[in-house]
């Protein structure tokens, strides 16, 4: 390395170097998405249907929980313990030239994000941060590690990237480089940008499973104690997971006291009393009620993983702009056979509905467009993680 890298802090000129590309030194902007409606459009997918009940009673209709809200919030106890959340800030920061053969070059975009994953415990009425997890990823085309370069070489660079003395002062701050991801550089139908986004995403995804898996074995996570973490439950395991059974059932068994609680959602796969989507009946669930469960397989995504899923609304109509605003989607991994087999205990699923009801106030007006859809607790967790991000001009910086 000539001494002109060795003096660079810029990022960019390192990955230039390591990686054999040119930097354009393009443009940077963020590519995050602003607040959006809380329904997921697109018609449901046949491998979306929901096959059968997953609950023990046979509902119709939507079940009024009010009175038992009102009575488990008059008791002390907390069956809601932990709230777990995860977020990313995504940035493009330059475009990178490789050649190919023929002595053409191709340029694609490098994607930078930060990734945090934060969990919140409540004990006696107050809620103090459990744990906490940051780094700063960027994910670049497949071909940037190609030309006979050996095997962790972008773990390697990544290491490299933490050595510049530009780097060292994040440090300070809990941020470092963890990783560089990589994309597909095959045309595709997908964007460039959307496919580095999305390696970004996974990475997030999996931070959040490892500190559900830090959880359960510190034993922190029982009958009495839940996780809530804010989104889905949706994750698609791994080819290797799969081939493995004792390692399949227990990243299955981790998820035997979490909930997800997604804030948006396609209604378009709600299945009650038929083979066909009925959307207007969540549309029209009262207040403080709950749609009978589901029982949700996708095998081609998931693999055999089977969810309980039910909705409920925690906010008047009159209260919020659309109909589906004020409504939450819960699922709940089934773990035990009996579940898998009868569905979830019906007044399991009431009281831990009533407890999420409780959980929507203080409102946070004015300051997210989403309150309709917040619980508080993952609310804050959120906002915690948030606040430990570093400022938009001081990432851009650092490329």
């Amino acid at each position: 390395m000539n001494d002109t890298v060795k003096r660079s802090t810029r990022i960019m000129e390192i990955l230039a170097h390591e990686t054999g590309g040119r930097s354009y030194k393009s443009y940077k902007y963020s590519l995050d998405e602003s607040d959006r409606s809380a329904i997921e459009y697109g018609e449901a997918e046949k491998t979306m249907q929901w096959a059968r009940r997953g609950e023990t009673k046979l509902y119709t209709s939507a079940i009024d929980l009010s009175s038992l809200s009102k009575e488990v919030a008059r008791s002390d106890d907390q069956l809601l313990s932990y709230f777990l959340d995860g977020s990313r800030h995504v940035y493009k920061v330059d475009d990178m030239g490789f050649e190919k053969s023929g002595n053409r070059t191709a340029i694609y975009p490098i994607i930078a994000g930060q990734i945090g994953v934060g969990c919140c415990r409540r004990s006696d009425r107050s809620l103090s941060v459990e744990d906490m997890a940051r780094e700063i990823v960027i994910a670049m085309p497949d071909i940037a590690q190609s030309s006979g370069k050996k095997q962790g070489f972008f773990t390697a660079t990544a290491q490299k990237l933490n050595d510049g003395t530009e780097l060292r002062r994040i440090k300070t701050s809990g941020w470092e480089f963890s990783t560089i991801l990589s994309y597909k550089s095959a045309k595709e139908d997908k964007d460039y940008n959307d496919k580095g986004t999305a390696q970004i995403q996974a990475r997030m995804m999996e931070r959040e499973q490892e500190m559900v898996a830090k959880l359960v074995a510190a034993k922190k996570l029982n009958a009495n104690h839940y996780l809530v973490k804010d989104g889905s439950l949706e994750y698609k395991p791994s080819k290797t997971l799969r081939a493995d059974p004792r390692a399949y059932q227990k990243f299955k068994s981790n998820y035997d006291y979490v909930l997800g609680v997604s804030k948006r959602f396609n209604p378009e796969v709600c299945f009650v009393s038929s083979d066909k989507a009925n959307p207007g009946f969540i549309a029209e669930l009262p207040l403080y009620a709950r749609t009978p469960v589901a029982y949700f397989k996708d095998q081609e995504f998931l693999g055999d993983i089977a969810f309980a899923v039910w909705y409920i609304r925690i906010r008047a109509r009159t209260r919020t702009r659309t109909p589906f605003e004020g409504i939450i989607k819960v699922e709940k991994i089934l773990v035990q056979s009996e579940e898998i087999a009868d569905g979830m205990e019906s007044d399991l699923v009431d009281l831990l509905s009533a407890y999420l009801i409780n959980e929507r106030n203080p409102v946070c007006y004015g300051s997210d467009l989403r309150w309709a859809n917040h619980l508080y607790p993952v609310y804050l967790t959120e906002r915690y993680i948030r606040a430990q991000y570093l400022s938009t001009e001081s990432f851009l910086h650092l490329f």
